[in-house]
């Protein structure tokens, strides 16, 4: 991948991770429970700091990543996204959030899969570890509160 090719891509992912904080601070006007704005806030600013890790990122000093293995519960693979309205559930917003944590694990792997250079693809595919993290702390958070019913 050329330089400038890369530098494309991240401007792109930047913009992924732009457009996911906005949504989520979006969705912080529209809700109404206390609780919830605060989780979307705690999500809103996660997205930025992804944003600001690759606008910080220096093409110079990419090193290589080993990439690790991350669980995965897979729960958000079997679920549907809500539509967001102002009566929003704890379950609903963490719903949107694992399938969007999963949307973004995606673009990076694929991200990855698409280039030849060995530090670019490790940048990429540490940066789908980072999602697929927070997916994993979303699913996890699910499970506790909200499948320890079953």
């Amino acid at each position: 991948m050329l330089k400038e090719e890369l530098v494309e891509v991240i401007k792109y992912a930047i913009e992924r991770e732009l457009e996911a904080a906005d949504f989520y601070k979006d969705l912080q006007t529209k809700v109404k429970i206390q609780a919830s704005k605060e989780m979307l806030k705690t999500f809103e600013k996660m997205e930025l700091g992804h944003a600001d890790i690759l606008k910080n990122l220096d093409l110079n000093k990419i090193e290589l990543y080993k990439p690790e293995k991350v669980n995965n519960l897979k729960l958000s693979d079997f679920m549907v996204e809500p539509v967001t309205h102002e009566e929003m559930t704890f379950q609903e917003i963490l719903v949107i959030a694992m399938k969007r944590e999963e949307a973004a694990n995606k673009m990076y792997l694929y991200l990855a899969d698409s280039t030849d250079d060995d530090r670019v693809k490790n940048l990429f595919l540490k940066l789908a570890t980072e999602e697929a993290k927070h997916k994993l702390q979303l699913e996890t958070m699910y499970d506790e509160e909200i499948n320890y019913e079953f």
